[in-house]
């Protein structure tokens, strides 16, 4: 296990935040801000990003999952409500598979649950020269480290994420599947997810991207309270959901 550096806000209900791959808890600052009250809002951030140092060897979803998993533990807390985008989704994703004890309820962003779902073209460039600073201002590994986090990712990518289908049919949480309508995750593999969830739901905003996290933060916040809500209505003619 790697220890994670986290931050927390607020008071209320547990809401782990997820952050997407190469940046840092400062990409929640919108969202977070968009929420308001109510939550007690958990920010950890990935080994080898922002304030967490990076471990050796090759990353994981799994391993970053259980690093997730095991700051939960640390905190004293279970049955908590996932958000995570791109990376971040994937990671709240594997966590709920592995340790369902731990996660209430997933929102599922921006994300593939199998590598093949990225659309033509999203996986061919490293990350772009421009993070590298914003990722010198926090890393305790320094600006010369910033080679090795762009070859780590890029492999990882290669060959994850691998969930089966089978899996997200046997994952007995409610999972909110959203993304932007001009995304880099393909429509057909969104609705897959979606289709083979037992409690699912999907969202698909429109005149937004990949960046919706940033983009419509008050939206998004908008679309978390509803899915949370415990009395919230399966509509006037349920047909997927008419026996839940």
């Amino acid at each position: 296990m790697h220890d994670l550096w986290f931050a927390e806000h607020g008071q209320g209900e547990p809401f782990l935040l997820l952050h997407p791959g190469g940046t840092d808890t400062r990409a929640l600052q919108p969202l977070v801000a968009a929420l308001g009250d109510g939550y007690r809002i958990i920010t950890p951030e990935q080994r080898g990003h922002g304030r967490t140092p990076d471990a050796e060897g090759d990353w994981s979803f799994a391993h970053m999952a259980a690093d997730t998993a095991s700051l939960l533990e640390r905190l004293k807390l279970s049955n908590v409500h996932v958000f995570g985008w791109s990376d971040g989704a994937i990671v709240g994703l594997y966590l709920a598979l592995a340790r369902p004890d731990l996660v209430r309820s997933l929102v599922f962003g921006a994300a593939p649950f199998r590598v093949e779902g990225w659309r033509d073209g999203v996986l061919g460039e490293p990350l772009p020269d421009f993070m590298a600073r914003p990722y010198a201002e926090l890393s305790p590994d320094g600006l010369e480290h910033w080679p090795a986090v762009v070859a780590k990712s890029a492999r990882l990518h290669e060959r994850e994420p691998a969930i089966g289908v089978d899996d997200l049919r046997g994952l007995k949480r409610p999972v909110l599947v959203v993304m932007g309508d001009d995304d880099e995750v393909r429509f057909e593999h969104a609705i897959e997810m979606y289709e083979a969830l037992p409690d699912g739901e999907f969202a698909v905003v429109p005149c937004a991207t990949h960046g919706l996290l940033v983009e419509k933060p008050d939206l998004l916040a908008r679309l978390i309270a509803d899915f949370h809500a415990p009395a919230k209505s399966n509509g006037v003619a349920p047909l997927r959901r008419g026996q839940r």
